[in-house]
């Protein structure tokens, strides 16, 4: 039995307790499981880079999981083209028993590990991709047998899991181990280890973004503009960036369409041909555009 699956003498009886203490004890298991995933700080910062770096070249980031540990990485995959404008063809989920898996289970589909290689084959993963697996134990067979599968191909393998002693450590290059113990409900997986999982999945890939540029000043200079909302905030961005008014930001956008090169074409009195250009030239990284010339680019800018 993994630890994950124990049941914890401490919350014997816990259907008799009063509310409030009901409350606080399922509240604190969540104060405790973003305590776990702090544990992973050293590793999670060397898959951040290390995930950078292949994707730069123009990688995918493709997640492997099962029930609820594939449903949170399903929902990283989907968060990524409207939050950063990442393309939709390099973040793929794939989940043990397809899309109707994520609102109905399907029984086995976490057994068939094959599954997993048929589809990461399908994909014809390269060496410029990563693949991040996600399971409580760590030995959920979808989920092992991609990773396992992946790494032989030469992917970046990253694991998040939370079982001690759990097989995904081998087999994975980088392993994010959030030590969560019993779940408060023995073997509901959705509470400690699903939040730590949670918080590594949005710390992996935020920390990935804002690595290749699509973050600049804590803004989130990449986004698409596609709804009234979207529109006001980008405004604001490239307006508070700047320093100009919002009428400025509004004439650069509408001549630009984009908030990094409304951004260079007001900083730098170019137009926007100019700033599409300097742009490209820079990687995309907005702050290395706004460099002077000559000026030496620190390696890891943005």
């Amino acid at each position: 039995m993994t630890n994950t699956e124990a049941a914890a003498p401490r919350f014997d009886g816990i259907e008799t307790w009063p509310t409030p203490d009901l409350a606080l004890a399922l509240l604190e298991t969540q104060l405790s499981a973003a305590a776990a995933a702090l544990e992973t700080r050293d590793t999670l910062a060397r898959a951040i880079d290390a995930a950078a770096e292949r994707l730069s070249g123009g990688g995918r980031l493709i997640y492997l999981g099962a029930g609820t540990s594939g449903r949170l990485a399903v929902l990283d995959a989907a968060e990524l083209p409207p939050t950063f404008n990442w393309p939709p063809d390099r973040a793929v989920a794939l989940m043990a028993g397809g899309d109707t898996a994520i609102q109905h289970a399907v029984e086995g589909a976490e057994d068939d590990g094959t599954a997993a290689c048929v589809a990461l084959d399908q994909l014809a993963i390269t060496k410029a991709d990563v693949v991040i697996g996600v399971a409580a134990s760590g030995r959920t067979p979808f989920t092992l047998a991609g990773l396992t599968h992946a790494r032989k191909l030469g992917a970046l393998t990253i694991g998040i899991f939370n079982s001690a002693g759990a097989p995904m450590a081998e087999q994975v290059d980088l392993a994010l181990r959030a030590r969560t113990g019993a779940e408060i409900i023995a073997g509901s997986t959705r509470m400690k280890a699903g939040t730590a999982q949670k918080i590594l999945l949005n710390c992996l890939s935020t920390g990935v973004m804002i690595r290749l540029g699509y973050v600049y000043r804590g803004r989130m200079v990449n986004m698409r503009p596609t709804n009234a909302k979207l529109a006001n905030r980008a405004v604001r961005m490239v307006a508070d960036l700047t320093g100009e008014s919002l009428e400025r930001a509004q004439e650069a956008l509408d001549s630009s369409g984009s908030i990094k090169v409304s951004v260079l074409m007001l900083v730098l009195g170019v137009p926007a041909k100019v700033a599409k250009q300097r742009l490209k030239a820079a990687d995309g990284m907005l702050a290395r555009a706004l460099a002077p010339e000559g000026e030496p680019r620190r390696s890891g800018a943005q």
